[in-house]
This record gives structure tokens, sequence and C-alpha cells, in this order.
């Protein structure tokens, strides 16, 4: 028990699973906002509101734009401020409640009966408000575990909780929504299309609870680059059927392959894991813990994935010759269902983030000496090699991830669509994404942080302020 006390009082904390989970429900709360953002926000626009997907297109990046400024903003705020209800945990509860009213009025069912130009200001109002909020919620989450411990191992068993949580969130969205719409016009449930658009996310809880011994097996590089190979292959295979073959007489061959892919963009929820460690080698550097100004930055990356992405995905679609907004819709479009249906995940995932602030619990929290200034994070970026290449890893991963998102709905009927459509959702689906990877597992090669140069800093950071 003393041992126990002694190693504590360094920072480096055990953590219970009643903390772990409760911090995992979070995330899972706020995925089923973010991936109901992620994945059907664009169709809603162009398939219900039937605006033109090059205005959609614009939105998303001018939002997206707008968030890569606020979130430092948001970041700056945080890090200088330590309120009583915690100085992360605070937010959870202070900027749920508008975040879950904004999710609400995002596919208001009277908006379908507007003029084209009152949906335009609607989307856009609607759309950057909800962003803006969402910051404001998401960048202390992300602080919060880098405050709980510095025990390397501990953290990579929060991560793999927190993930495991996030997918339980993207499962239920990205399958629950087409099966939700289904319910709510009274249609048929098209199982098929519902079962690939969630089946990526299985490899989730599969791998990210054995994560430790995965670690221990292949070291850290080696686990992501057996991921990325396993991903790649399974894009590869996609490809291979829809451009050769018959999608619906391979069912079982394409749900593997999507598994495959899954385990590939797995990726981009273990780079969460390398945000702590970011935050450490900042920390030994310059004595301030930077936790929410780096998140900050680690969230302008991962907003830059998603911005890219859903700029590009209907812009060049509608180049090629796949115009979302006049082309049959691969999901039931009545306006109320849509409502309906986001309404739920937003109500429910405003009870997973009281639950999320009542289950965490800051061990490790610092507020600088002087204010953080924009400088202070601009010269931070400057400084810090491991952030700008962990920043690069969010910016790729999270696009070879978000590119597709939109699209999936389509693969599963290609056949229904002419040669030059089934092409762009190819393009889209499998080739972009296979190639990303790539580049991903060139950052990784890159990244020179080693769990045993981590543990050196936290002793010397430990020492260093016991002196």
């Amino acid at each position: 028990m003393e041992l126990k006390n002694e190693v504590e009082s360094k920072g480096f904390y055990k953590l219970s699973w009643a903390q772990r989970i409760g911090f995992g429900s979070g995330d899972l709360a706020q995925n089923l906002i973010f991936q109901t953002v992620a994945c059907y926000l664009m169709l809603y626009l162009t398939t219900v509101l039937k605006i033109n997907p090059a205005f959609v297109s614009g939105l998303i990046l001018t939002v997206r734009l707008i968030d890569c400024f606020w979130s430092p903003v948001v970041g700056k705020y945080i890090d200088n401020r330590n309120p009583k209800l915690g100085k992360y945990r605070t937010y959870l509860l202070w900027g749920g409640i508008p975040l879950t009213v904004a999710a609400c009025f995002l596919m208001l069912p009277a908006a379908a009966t507007w003029s084209m130009g009152a949906k335009m200001v609607y989307a856009t109002l609607s759309y950057t408000i909800l962003s803006m909020i969402y910051s404001v919620v998401n960048i202390p989450y992300g602080s919060i575990m880098a405050s709980m411990t510095r025990d390397n191992d501990e953290v990579l068993i929060l991560t793999s909780t927190r993930m495991v949580c996030a997918n339980i969130g993207q499962i239920i969205v990205q399958a629950g929504f087409p099966i939700g719409l289904a319910i709510c016009v009274h249609s048929a449930i098209n199982w098929e299309q519902a079962i690939f658009m969630a089946i990526g996310t299985i490899p989730a809880f599969i791998i990210l609870p054995l994560l430790p011994v995965l670690k221990k097996l292949l070291g850290k590089k080696g686990l992501y680059y057996t991921l990325l190979s396993i991903g790649f292959i399974g894009f590869a295979i996609l490809f291979g059927i829809g451009k050769f073959g018959d999608v619906k007489s391979c069912t079982l061959l394409v749900q593997i392959a999507k598994i495959m892919t899954g385990v590939g963009l797995l990726v981009g929820s273990l780079m969460w894991a390398l945000v702590p460690e970011v935050i450490t080698e900042s920390e030994h550097r310059t004595g301030n813990r930077p936790a929410a100004t780096v998140n900050a930055l680690a969230g302008v990356a991962f907003k830059a994935g998603f911005s890219i992405a859903g700029w590009i995905t209907p812009l060049v679609m509608g180049l090629i010759g796949f115009n979302l907004a006049s082309e049959e819709s691969a999901l039931a479009t009545d306006p109320k269902a849509w409502f309906t249906v986001t309404a739920i995940f937003a109500l429910v995932g405003f009870v997973l983030l009281t639950l999320c602030f009542l289950g965490s619990k800051e061990n490790i929290t610092t507020t600088p000496e002087k204010p953080v200034s924009f400088g202070d994070m601009f010269r931070e970026f400057k400084a810090n090699k491991c952030l700008q290449l962990v920043l690069g890893i969010f910016v790729v991963v999270f696009l070879a991830s978000f590119i597709s998102a939109p699209v999936n709905a389509y693969y599963t009927e290609l056949g229904k669509y002419s040669a030059t459509a089934q092409n762009a959702i190819l393009v889209f689906t499998t080739i972009i994404p296979a190639a990303l990877l790539i580049v991903v597992a060139y950052l990784i090669k890159k990244y020179p942080l080693t769990d045993e140069r981590l543990d050196e800093m936290n002793r010397e950071i430990e020492a260093r302020t016991k002196a």
C-alpha cells in the first residue's frame, strides 16, 4: 500500500474500471453527434433539402476552416482557467446542454418547406453553431485523459476503453441511422446496407481491448504497420469486387473486406494515445503542461482531415458526373424521420456526458504562471517536432476515414448506377483511402518517442517538481 501511494504521488496513477468506463462514455456521447454529422449531414443537405452539392461542399469547408481558428481560442481559454467543477470536466456539463440543443436544431423538419435561399442560410447557421459548440466540449474532454495519469500503460488502457466506447457510438449511428429512418417511414430495413455501413467498426471491439498485449508483441510501430497493411488489403478487395465482380453476389467477401478496412482505419483511434505523449514532451521541455492547447491543435488537425473530406467528396463526385442532389437517394428522405433519429441520438448523448463528468477524476492539472497566448501556441507547434508529426498523421488518417463515409451507403447498391457513377463511388470508397494509408505509414515511421524515453521524461518531470 505504501509503495502504491509512493508511485501515485509521482503522478503514475492507477485507475479503476469505473473511472475508465466513465471517461469513455464521453466519447460515446460525442460520437452520437459527430458520426451523424460526418456520415449523414452531407446526404441530408443534398438529398432531403436538395441543396446544390457545390454549395454543400463549400459550406463544409468554410465551417471547418472557422473551427480551425476557433479551436485554438477554446484551448487557450481553457488552459488559462481553473473552474471549481474541474479544469476540464466543467465544460462537459455546461457545454453539453447547448450542444444537445444545437444538434436537435440541425435537421428541423420545417426547413424542407422553405425557399432555397432560406435553406442555405439555415444550413450555414445551424452547422456553424453546432461545430463551434462541439469544440467547447471535445477539447476539454480530450484534455481529461492527460490529466488522469502519467502511467503509459494506464494511458493505453484508458485510450482503448475510450475508443471502444467511441466505436460503440460509431456503430450505433452508422447502422442505426438508416435503420431508424426506415422505421420512421414504415419501410423495409435494408439490412445489407446497414451492416456494410457499420461492420468496419467491429475490429475495434476485438483489437482495442487487446492493445496492451498486441503492443508488447508487435511494438508500438509494428502494431500500426500491421493494422495499416490489413486495411490496405481490404480496400483492394473492395475495389476488385466493385470493378470486376458483382457486389450483390459477393456479400460475405464484401463484409470481410469491409472489416479489414476497419482494421486499417482503427489507427485513427490509436492516434489519440499519442496526444498525452506529446503533452509530456512539451512539459519536459517547457515546464508547462498545455493539455488543452495541444488537444486543440490535435482537434484542428483532426477537423482539417474531416474538412478536406467533406469538401472534396460532393464537389469531385459532381465533377465526375454523380450528383447526389439529383441521383436516386440510397436512404429515405422524409424530413421528420431525419429529425427524429438525430434528436434521439443528441438526447442520449447528453445523458452520457453527465456520466462522463461523474466518472472522470483530474489528478494532474496545471495552470500556467502567465496566460497562454496564441504566440505561445505557434511557438509550441514550431518547436515540438513530435506534435508536428502527430498532427500530420491526424490530418491524413481522418481524411482516409471520412472521405468515404457519406458514400458508403451507395456501395452496396453499386449495380443501380451508371458506369460513371460507379467509378466515382469506387474512387472515394476504395482508391483514395488505400493511398492515404500508405502516407500514414510513412509518417508513423518518422515518429521518434519510445515508451522508454517517455518514462524517463516523466521521472525527470516528477523529480524536478519535487525539487
